[in-house]
């Protein structure tokens, strides 16, 4: 045998394909350490929604006051009652509010902590620190607690990103088992099919472990069970699609859309207030953003403020249909039929 010089074996060990591709996969590392530690090194409430209640005159000078701290880190805006400030809060229209006590020196704040501890712990704190400022001091006033067993109201988040790596990691199993591009649209619709059983199978089961096997969220199983199916379809319609699209690379976008911008921005760890303006941004249009915020509404807010989050879901479950069948449409149309072309099965062969 001859001998092979060492530039030739690594050549035939790390081809070009290769080398880019392990190429990709170091700038998505760099993108998941930039991605999750910008997000989540430094939280800091910016324009919390926030409610007053106190006497027309106090009302508006609290207002101010509020309005006026370094940094604007609560949006307040004035209410009438105590009554109508808990409404807001359990309808998610706002975080938290002061309802201040005119002939007293202590007020109420009213929290809830189901949408993240670590808002309501960052917003008592704030106020305490500025009611001190005032020689005046507070009791806080849990409105909507997270569950004895989900105390830091973490387990919805969780529960989303499981169902996401199903989405994902099932629709790149059902694509790579075959290549990464399906060859017609039957074959595609198939594949959908499937995404659509895997779907409801897993939503159903992380509903049942979240809910009565491990007692870690409180709401309806069933309600829970629709939105997992959503959630994990709608990944995984967009991960065929991209597939379809773009072949192996599409996985990686699946990887950067998902995991290294949805998780962080998704307000688990931190709620959206904490969370810098960029990841602020995008995390309610991605699916565990808007998977997160639909389990902690049907979990502790009686699905309050569902409309918008469902139909984020609803347009990434549609969109990756389309454009999965499409992708398949369009590159068999290209390619001629599968039995033409050599070494692929004609049609009605299994892949």
């Amino acid at each position: 045998m001859p001998h092979r010089s060492f530039r030739t074996e690594v050549r035939d060990a790390v081809t070009p394909r290769a080398t880019l591709l392990v190429v990709g996969v170091v700038a998505l590392q760099l993108l998941f350490i930039a991605s999750y530690v910008g997000a989540l090194h430094d939280p800091r409430p910016k324009d919390v929604p926030f409610g007053v209640v106190a006497p027309r005159a106090a009302a508006e000078q609290a207002r101010a006051r509020l309005e006026r701290l370094p940094g604007t880190p609560l949006d307040p805006r004035v209410l009438p009652d105590a009554a109508t400030a808990r409404a807001q809060i359990e309808n998610r229209d706002i975080d938290a509010a002061l309802v201040v006590d005119p002939r007293g020196t202590t007020d109420t704040l009213l929290v809830a902590s189901g949408g993240g501890r670590i808002l309501s712990t960052t917003l008592t704190s704030l106020v305490t620190t500025l009611e001190k400022s005032e020689r005046r001091t507070i009791r806080t006033v849990d409105v909507v607690p997270s569950a004895p067993h989900d105390p830091n109201g973490l387990s919805s988040f969780y529960l989303v990103i499981g169902w996401c790596v199903g989405g994902y990691l099932g629709a790149a199993a059902l694509a790579i088992s075959a290549g990464a591009k399906p060859s017609n649209v039957s074959r595609a619709a198939i594949r959908l099919a499937v995404m659509a059983l895997v779907a409801i199978a897993g939503g159903l089961g992380g509903a049942l472990i979240a809910g009565p096997a491990l007692d870690a969220l409180p709401g309806g199983t069933a309600a829970l069970w629709g939105l997992g199916t959503l959630v994990i379809f709608a990944v995984g319609a967009a991960t065929l699609a991209l597939q379809g699209l773009f072949g192996t690379v599409g996985i990686g976008l699946v990887i950067l859309l998902v995991v290294i911008l949805g998780n962080p921005s998704a307000g688990g760890a931190l709620p959206p207030p904490l969370l810098p303006p960029f990841w602020k941004a995008i995390g309610p249009a991605l699916p565990p953003g808007a998977g997160t915020w639909s389990a902690r509404s049907i979990a502790y807010f009686s699905s309050n403020a569902l409309t918008g989050p469902m139909l984020v879901l609803a347009a990434w479950a549609v969109a990756g249909t389309a454009i999965t069948l499409a992708a398949a449409a369009l590159r068999h149309r290209r390619n001629g039929p599968p039995a033409t072309r050599a070494g692929e099965p004609a049609a009605g062969e299994p892949a």
